[in-house]
C-alpha cells in the first residue's frame, strides 16, 4: 500500500510550552578558565566470565596482558597465552576545573575488540592522558556495565550495551592543571545561546549587581568582566557574587523537528504570515492475485500460472481549508491544528514547505 498524503499549510508543537523565564546567570554562561579538560588512555579490563576477546582477532590485547605480566615480574615469553576474561578498552574522562591532586573522578570503559560484555570485569590501572601528552589521572576499578546479554546454543539475548560501563569514582588525580585563576585581572562570559538582547541584559545587571560600571558587552556572545573595577578581594570573589544573578534571557523564535520520532516543538515566539490549510487523503492500493490454470485431464497441455491485478484509489474527504490571520499567536496556531487533526509527521513535511515558502518566521532546524 502507497500512502501519499497532500497536506498544504499548518503549524506544529509539543503541548506544555513554557514561556520565557528568569535564569541564574551560571546557567546562561560559560566562564572564562572554568572549564574541564578531556582525558583518554589505553587498558585492560580482567576477570571476564569468557566474555572477552578473542585473541586472535584482538593481537593487541594479548600483547598488553603480557607487558603487564611481564612487568609484575612473571615471564609468558614463548607460552600460548590466549585467557578468554581480559578485554582491551578505551578509557576516557573529564578533569573537572579546579581539581586537586587525589581527588576522584568517574571514568567510562569502552571495549575495543570483539568482547562480548564488560559485565563483572575490573579495570587494571590505566594512566589518562591530556591532549598535552601528560598524564593526569590514573584509573582502576569493577567496571559496572551498562547491559547485560544471555546466549544459549542456538539464540542470543542482549539489553542495553553490555560493551561499555563506568567505574564510579575510579581515576585518582595525579597532576593539576597548572592555571592561575586568582591572578586574572578579567574574565570574559561567554553565553551558550549568543544573543545581543542577552547580552545587555547581563551587562546590566552585573553592573546593577555591584553599583558600578564593570561588566561591558563585547559582542552578542561575549561579556567581559573587569576584576579591578570591582574592588573585591579576588576573581573567585566576584564570580561568588554574580553566579546567581537573576536574568531573563531574549530567544529566537525557533521550530526543532526530530524526523526519526516525530517530535515537534515550537516556542511562543513562533509567528506565520496569513495563510490557508487544508488536508487531504489519498490512498493507492495494489494487489497480486495470480491465478493456477491447469490443462484437461489426459491432456498435453501445460500448467499456466495468470497474473492477476487490482488496482484502486480511494480518497477520504479533507478538512477544508482553515485561514490564520497575519502574526497569528501560538495558542493560535495549536488550536488550528488540533482542529484539522494533522499528524506530527505530516507536520513536519508541512513545516519544510512552509518555510521554502516564506511563511514560517522562525528558525527551523531538522535534527
Amino acid at each position: 500500500m502507497i500512502r501519499a498524503a497532500l497536506l498544504v499549510l499548518t503549524l506544529a508543537i509539543m503541548p506544555g510550552v513554557v514561556a520565557a523565564s528568569s535564569v541564574r546567570l551560571k546557567d546562561l554562561v560559560e566562564f572564562d578558565g572554568v572549564r574541564g579538560n578531556d582525558l583518554v588512555g589505553y587498558g585492560l579490563v580482567v576477570g571476564l566470565n569468557g566474555t572477552g576477546d578473542g585473541l586472535r582477532n584482538s593481537p593487541f590485547t594479548e600483547e598488553m596482558m603480557v607487558n603487564i605480566l611481564e612487568r609484575l615480574g612473571v615471564n609468558v615469553g614463548g607460552e600460548q597465552f590466549r585467557p578468554k576474561n581480559i578485554a582491551a578498552v578505551l578509557v576516557t574522562s573529564s578533569l573537572p576545573a579546579f581539581s586537586r591532586a587525589g581527588s576522584k573522578v568517574d571514568v567510562t570503559v569502552s571495549a575495543i575488540g570483539d568482547a562480548k560484555s564488560l559485565l563483572g570485569g575490573t579495570l587494571i590501572m590505566t594512566p589518562l592522558n591530556a591532549a598535552d601528552g601528560d598524564v593526569y589521572v590514573v584509573a582502576q576499578g569493577t567496571v559496572i556495565a551498562g547491559g547485560i546479554a544471555a546466549e544459549g546454543d542456538a539464540a542470543r539475548v542482549v539489553h542495553g550495551v553490555p560493551t561499555a560501563g563506568i567505574v564510579p569514582s575510579g581515576g585518582r588525580v595525579e597532576r593539576e592543571v597548572e592555571f592561575e585563576f586568582a591572578d586574572m585581572t578579567s574574565i570574559r562570559l561567554a553565553l551558550r545561546t549568543p544573543d545581543f538582547s542577552t547580552a545587555e541584559k547581563i551587562e546590566r545587571a552585573i553592573n546593577a549587581a555591584l553599583n558600578r560600571r564593570v561588566a561591558l558587552m563585547l559582542d552578542g556572545g561575549t561579556v567581559e568582566l573587569d576584576i579591578d573595577a570591582t574592588g573585591l578581594r579576588s576573581p573567585a570573589h566576584v564570580l561568588s557574587r554574580i553566579e546567581n544573578i537573576i536574568v531573563e534571557p531574549e530567544r529566537r523564535a525557533r521550530v526543532v523537528v526530530d524526523q526519526r520520532s516525530g517530535t515537534i516543538v515550537m516556542d511562543e515566539n513562533v509567528r506565520i504570515s496569513r495563510v490557508a490549510v487544508a488536508q487531504g487523503n489519498l490512498t493507492l492500493t495494489i494487489e497480486e492475485g495470480p491465478m493456477v490454470v491447469q490443462p484437461n485431464p489426459f491432456s498435453e497441455g501445460e500448467t499456466v500460472v495468470v497474473p492477476r491485478t487490482t488496482a484502486a484509489i480511494n480518497e477520504e474527504p479533507g478538512t477544508g481549508l482553515a485561514e490564520l490571520a497575519p502574526g497569528t499567536t501560538l495558542k493560535d496556531v495549536v488550536s488550528g491544528l488540533n482542529a484539522l487533526g494533522v499528524s506530527p509527521m505530516d507536520m513536519i513535511d508541512i513545516l519544510k514547505s512552509i518555510k521554502a515558502a516564506g511563511a514560517l518566521h522562525a528558525e527551523f532546524i531538522v535534527q
